[in-house]
């Protein structure tokens, strides 16, 4: 691995993923750009090479799209200047969970949760085995709070925050960081995916603002990064109370208010 790794970005095209891709190209990082719309990558890429002097690569994918997400496996795998990756790419769809459909609630859970863990997957071994990397899960503060009600969106995050969770136990003890990212409503594209006009709701993050906060988290080592939480201490609480319940949640016995009187 390069002394200044590159990055793999996915979802780089638009909002999150290409305000990474700037935000690492200013410090000096090489770029793999990964998403389907070639025209507003090759625009970045064109942008950033002249304002950064790096190297930028395009790579055009559909993470649903199995060939395409083999490719960007192969490149995780094989091209050892990547050093971080960043999870971006996903999506979210609009109407309750009785009125969406089994083909749209399947492509959101394989973009935003089999095809971050299959990348994950790719580039995992070969971080671990040079004993340096990073990779940047970009989950959201839905994933624990149901009351959101995007339940679909939302538990695929969930699923986003535990495997980074899981990862961080695993791979960190090996030099590998793994950070969690979740963002609450943050002015980008997925809006339009269900069908809500951004400009209409009220405390919304600018990107910029949300991709600054997440790399201050990135350069602390965070391992659970909420940018707009004001009091961490309330995570910290959160966490603390799941913790504290591991060492009472492996009984041989049913806990005594489940059992029934004599």
């Amino acid at each position: 691995m390069s002394q200044i790794p590159a990055v793999l970005i996915t979802g780089a095209s638009t909002g999150i993923g290409a305000t990474y891709a700037e935000r690492f190209a200013r410090r000096g990082h090489d770029l793999v750009l990964v998403a389907r719309d070639v025209a507003r990558m090759d625009a970045l890429a064109s942008r950033l090479r002249q304002e950064a002097g790096v190297m930028v690569d395009i790579l055009a994918a559909d993470l649903t799209q199995a060939a395409d997400l083999a490719k960007v496996e192969a490149r995780l795998r094989e091209d050892a200047r990547i050093g971080i990756l960043v999870n971006n790419a996903g999506t979210a769809i609009g109407g309750s969970f009785v009125d969406q459909s089994v083909e749209d609630i399947t492509k959101l859970v394989t973009l935003n949760a089999t095809a971050l863990l299959r990348l994950s997957r790719a580039i995992a071994p070969r971080l671990a085995e040079a004993g340096e990397g990073a990779i940047v899960n970009i989950g959201s503060v839905v994933g624990v709070a149901p009351e959101f009600g995007m339940t679909v969106y939302g538990a695929s995050k969930a699923f986003v925050q535990f495997l980074s969770q899981g990862l961080a136990q695993e791979l960190g003890p090996k030099g590998v960081y793994v950070q969690a990212v979740l963002p609450a409503t943050t002015r980008t594209e997925i809006w339009a995916h269900v069908g809500a006009d951004v400009d209409t709701m009220s405390n919304v993050m600018e990107v910029g603002d949300l991709v600054d906060a997440a790399l201050v988290g990135f350069d602390r080592r965070e391992l659970v990064t909420i940018p707009p939480l004001q009091d961490a201490e309330q995570w910290e609480a959160f966490d603390g109370a799941r913790k504290a319940m591991i060492g009472n949640i492996v009984n041989a016995l049913p806990a005594a208010r489940y059992r029934k009187p004599a």
